[in-house]
C-alpha cells in the first residue's frame, strides 16, 4: 500500500480546489487548514513552486472516535489532501492513505475507523 492515493483530474488548479473542498463536504469533512506552499516559499525563501495546495479535511466524528481510542493521534490529524499543479500543466489530487498512516500506531481499535475513512476520501477521489 501507499501512504497516499492520487487522480489526475480534468480540471483548473482552482476549479480542483474547489471541487475536492465540495466533496468532501458531501462525505461530512470540512477544510480546517489551508496551506499555499507555492505563496508560503515565494515569501519565506523567495522561491518560484508551482501551485500547491495542502488542505486538512477533518470529519469530526471520525476525528471524535480516532481520538478516543488514541488521545495523543491528533499528530496525524487532519487528514490531508494535496492539489499540485504538475510540470505538464495537468493538476493531481492526492489524499493520505489512513490505513497506512493508522499502522504506525499500532492500536487495532483503530483500524475500524481508518478503513471508515479511506472509504470516505476514496469516494471523493473517484467523484473527481
Amino acid at each position: 500500500m501507499s501512504y497516499h492515493n492520487s487522480k489526475i483530474v480534468a480540471y483548473s488548479f482552482d476549479k480542483a480546489v474547489t471541487k475536492v473542498t465540495d466533496e468532501l463536504k458531501k462525505e461530512g469533512f470540512g477544510i480546517l487548514t489551508e496551506i499555499d506552499v507555492k505563496e508560503t516559499l515565494k515569501k519565506k525563501l523567495d522561491v518560484d513552486f508551482r501551485k500547491y495546495k495542502i488542505l486538512g479535511a477533518c470529519n469530526p466524528s471520525f476525528a471524535y472516535k480516532a481520538l478516543q481510542a488514541e488521545e495523543t493521534l491528533g499528530v496525524l490529524l487532519p487528514c490531508n489532501v494535496v492539489v499540485q499543479e504538475k510540470e505538464n500543466g495537468k493538476v493531481q489530487v492526492s489524499f493520505v492513505n489512513p490505513m497506512e498512516s493508522m499502522q504506525a500506531v499500532k492500536n487495532p481499535a483503530l483500524e475500524e475507523i481508518a478503513a471508515e475513512v479511506s472509504s470516505k476520501l476514496q469516494k471523493v477521489l473517484e467523484s473527481l
